[in-house]
């Protein structure tokens, strides 16, 4: 099984803080974790971190710790009853490597949990470096190990250990990207797995662009087919799609596959609001959002927090007449992390708008009925879009990736959480990251439940029935 664990900046943070104190002795903490049980891989989110106190230890010295166990009782209790994941964390200076002694605990430790808890999932240790890297693995019942495939970190920034060695072979169409962004940066893109929910306009767009920057994998979801009116607009479709219904989904894997470039695609002809198709987002390691509904940018920005998912989300808005006259052209790039500001609490939505386009897609008569009696606001239903507007903000969105992977700016990322730009008006600015989000922030971390992200309309049963 691979196993992987990812955590936010906080986090990181916190533990560097903890694990390396000024006295240059070794420190523990125990992190409790949500789980993304995948096809795949299994990703262990860290939800609370719990700092094993400096004085509870027995010994603390520059190449060892010994810590009292009946701290885990409560957080085994607790993992137990929610489905959890325990990760034992310590710090090393300098030593890249597990130590004999490492195994020596791990042995111990990790069959103790799994029989208290018995439901056979992975648990996980793992080492902080002091130049902040970290690397793991996962302890299974009979104290085997398996290196975890990936650490990473949400935040401002985005970093990435893989275990995979890196292949040092570089085929000619990568060179331009490690020349530009270093063999590091091409390196992470190659093993990332990006899901981009929405191939019309600016998702085919950043399709393409991810494909053509080496992406290792994408998830593609999309339930809709190439139409006519789609041809100005969507990448690599023609006549042919739209008159044979073809799926966006499978014009744009085709696209991809026919550039030879490595790109891993896995197309899900599927809404958003599937059981199906959150699970499959859940998987990957970033999320980019192209859709135009509120309801759908609001369930991203959850499933961004549940799952520790760094998430883009853009936008573009034309204002015109349908006779030529243009009031407005203008487009958006937000970057979500989890636990941090949302589009909700940025006021990109509310949840009255929400409710509108939830009942628009779920129920259209009561929608028109509601609306008609003027109970609920109207849902705008169609809006001009062009291919040009489209690419810029897609444009936008993949720097903004690959600056958050390789920053390259003057001013720190935290600068930049949100783009705007009015061609109409001659205007580009951007936005600091804001306060946390009152109403998501405590879900970070929280991987799977039931139903799926406390949405009801995603349960299993309903689905079933």
């Amino acid at each position: 099984m691979l196993v992987s664990l990812t955590l936010t900046s906080s986090q990181h943070g916190e533990l560097m803080r903890h694990l390396f104190p000024d006295d240059g002795c070794e420190a523990v903490a125990i992190a409790l974790c949500g789980r993304c049980e995948g096809d795949q891989r299994h990703r262990l989110l860290v939800q609370q971190l719990v700092l094993v106190p400096y004085e509870c230890c027995t010994v603390r010295a520059p190449d060892r710790v010994t810590w009292p166990t009946d701290i885990l009782v409560p957080l085994i209790h607790e993992a137990d009853k929610r489905r959890l994941a325990i990760v034992k964390i310590h710090g090393h200076r300098g030593y890249d490597r597990f130590s004999d002694v490492d195994d020596m605990s791990d042995k111990a430790l990790f069959p103790s949990i799994h029989a208290w808890i018995g439901d056979g999932l992975p648990h996980a240790s793992a080492v902080v470096l002091d130049d902040g890297r970290m690397f793991g693995r996962a302890v299974d019942e009979a104290g085997e190990f398996v290196d975890l495939t990936s650490i990473n970190v949400v935040g401002d920034d985005l970093m990435f250990w893989h275990q995979a060695a890196s292949n040092h072979n570089l085929p000619d169409y990568g060179y331009r990207i490690s020349q530009t962004f270093g063999a590091r940066t091409y390196d992470s893109l190659r093993k990332l797995k990006i899901a981009v929910v929405g191939c019309s306009g600016t998702g085919s767009h950043v399709i393409e662009q991810l494909a053509r920057n080496c992406v290792g994998a994408l998830v593609l979801v999309d339930p809709d087919h190439i139409e006519e009116k789609n041809l100005n607009r969507v990448l690599n479709s023609g006549m042919s799609d739209a008159l044979a219904r073809a799926s966006k989904v499978s014009v744009a894997k085709a696209a991809v596959e026919r550039m030879g470039l490595g790109t891993q695609v896995l197309a899900l002809e599927n809404n958003l609001f599937t059981e199906q198709a959150v699970k499959a987002v859940a998987e990957c390691d970033i999320v980019f959002g192209c859709v135009d509904t509120v309801d759908a940018r609001h369930l991203l920005n959850k499933l961004s927090t549940f799952y520790l998912l760094p998430y883009f989300d853009l936008g573009v808005r034309i204002d015109a007449d349908g006779f030529g006259g243009v009031d407005q052209v203008c487009g958006s790039v937000h970057y979500v992390q989890p636990g941090g500001s949302s589009l909700f609490s940025r006021g990109v939505y509310n949840m009255e708008q929400v409710r509108a386009a939830g009942l628009y897609r779920t129920d259209p008569e009561t929608y028109r009925s509601l609306l008609k009696d003027g109970y609920i606001k109207g849902v705008r239903e169609d809006r001009p879009a062009v291919v040009q507007l489209n690419g810029i903000i897609a444009s936008l969105a993949i720097s903004e990736l690959l600056a958050r992977l390789h920053p390259f700016r003057d001013d720190p990322n935290e600068s930049f959480a949100v783009h705007r730009m009015s061609l109409s008006h001659g205007i580009y600015e951007h936005e600091h990251e804001g306060p946390m989000c009152q109403m998501l922030a405590r879900h970070a971390g929280r991987g799977d439940v039931q139903p799926l992200l406390d949405w009801a309309e995603l349960s299993s049963i309903n689905e079933a029935a």
